[in-house]
């Protein structure tokens, strides 16, 4: 495994992630948010550090498995590992949180497109840093 191209594809993902993340979550669904403030943990700003660790973590196991099925097929490959990935973690999990959480269905399904697009976009980046010179 070339380490630096590993580092570089991983960092770039979880750049990625939190751009993504940032737009998603501060723009496109601060609305819905607001209107369900009284279910948020009151003190969740100050937790805020768990979700840059974790999504720190996940990029690197993201490439880390990423590389390891690695066929060198493009952009391609990337979409179709983001759309894999995107499904695996996003079927389960969203639809999981509309069961346990007070949320309406609309914002999980905001959630479940905008998190697999999220996937897809890091699967497209990990496949540019690896791509066939």
């Amino acid at each position: 495994m070339n380490i630096k191209r590993f580092v570089s594809a991983s960092i770039s993902v979880f750049l990625s992630f939190q751009v993504l993340d940032g737009i998603i979550h501060n723009f496109l669904l601060s609305s819905a948010y607001e209107a369900l403030n009284t279910i948020w943990r009151p003190d969740m700003m100050e937790k805020i550090w768990v979700i840059f660790l974790t999504s720190f973590i996940f990029s690197f196991l993201f490439v880390y498995i990423f590389i390891k099925g690695y066929e060198g097929k493009g952009i391609k490959e990337g979409i179709r590992y983001g759309i894999l990935i995107g499904l695996l973690m996003n079927i389960a999990g969203i639809f999981n949180q509309y069961v346990v959480y007070p949320i309406p269905f609309s914002l999980a399904a905001q959630w479940f497109v905008y998190g697999t697009f999220e996937i897809v976009v890091c699967g497209i980046v990990a496949s540019l840093i690896y791509r066939n010179k």
